[in-house]
């Protein structure tokens, strides 16, 4: 039964939003996508698929015109190898893509605007030890975000709360913390270590050498997809403005979560570790203190529950691929 409400999805192409825009359906919206490309793996559940380059305003104020709420979730985006890489197109490229939606949904009267944004936003003196105290929505300042997709994501957080203050614009800021799930990018450079360790693996057999970036025992959590295209519908259901953490607390190392993924695909691997790839920060983790007292609700999916129904979507594109079928009963 449709609610009669319209939402927009921007990024539909993409991982997170290709979840979220069915999971909107089940709660009764209309739904339009946008994004410069389909969705890879899967057809879109949209009632709507627009394709369009946010970067342009005259496309962001088509697809934002008779809109209720507007999921912001497109973005150049990758794992920490090419964000490291391409500072000034991921800077240039979603400031425009940013604010030119911004403004569109402003100006269509838009009645909720909701920004996808990141832990990269975070300062890097705080994510020096792998042993790391988790960050709090505050500690984003005084701020040392991560180079170019950090740095602009904190720019666009604060322009969020400037639309609010000054023109009652309705807002909401989620900072996304390492999301992961089936249907996600897991080669070609912009996936994140969970799909990417997935595909290694699948890649080999059992006893083979496992090349991980940095030394292993960097450490981060982990949240899986339907925990948060859920969590993205209450923030944006709350009365609450100011960015919150969506994520889990569950700290990792790589290695740990190479063990993890290796005991799902029921293979030994042999770790073999290379520091001079990228590996992004020491240790990073979210405090869901606040999510909890504003939601009452917070991410439930452990990383070894999300990661199999994970793995094994990554083991059968991969074996299609490869040609041969090595998949473990679980």
């Amino acid at each position: 039964m449709r609610n009669g409400k319209t939402a927009l999805v921007t990024g539909a192409g993409g991982f997170i939003g290709h979840h979220l825009i069915k999971y909107l359906i089940g709660q009764g919206y209309v739904v339009r996508g946008a994004d410069i490309k389909h969705p890879e793996y899967e057809e879109t559940a949209a009632d709507e698929f627009a394709i369009a380059d946010l970067r342009v305003p005259e496309q962001c104020l088509r697809v934002t015109k008779g809109i209720d709420e507007v999921y912001h979730l497109a973005a150049d985006m990758g794992g920490i190898g090419y964000i490291s890489a391409f500072h000034a197109g991921i800077t240039l490229n979603n400031t425009l893509i940013n604010v030119h939606t911004l403004q569109a949904a402003r100006h269509h009267g838009v009645k909720r605007f909701m920004f996808s944004s990141s832990a990269c936003v975070y300062p890097q003196y705080l994510q020096k030890d792998p042993d790391v105290v988790p960050l709090r929505e505050e500690d984003a300042f005084p701020a040392d975000p991560e180079e170019g997709y950090g740095l602009e994501k904190l720019y666009t957080e604060k322009l969020c709360q400037y639309f609010t203050e000054d023109w009652n614009f309705a807002t909401r800021v989620v900072r996304f913390h390492n999301v992961y799930g089936p249907l996600g990018t897991y080669d070609g450079g912009r996936e994140k270590a969970p799909a990417a360790l997935s595909r290694k693996i699948a890649s080999l057999h059992d006893g083979d050498e496992l090349m991980i970036w940095g030394d292993g025992r960097q450490t981060r959590s982990f949240m899986y997809v339907d925990d948060c295209v859920e969590g993205i519908h209450r923030i944006m259901r709350s009365d609450y403005s100011a960015p919150l953490n969506l994520g889990t607390d569950e700290l990792v190392t790589v290695d740990e979560l190479v063990d993890i993924i290796a005991e799902i695909a029921g293979k030994s691997v042999k770790k073999c570790h290379d520091t001079s790839k990228p590996q992004g920060v020491r240790g990073r983790n979210s405090d869901n203190s606040r999510l909890r007292t504003v939601l009452g609700w917070e991410p439930k999916t452990s990383l070894r529950q999300g990661l199999i129904p994970t793995y094994r979507w990554i083991e059968q594109r991969v074996a299609a691929e490869l040609g041969f079928s090595g998949i473990a009963a679980e």
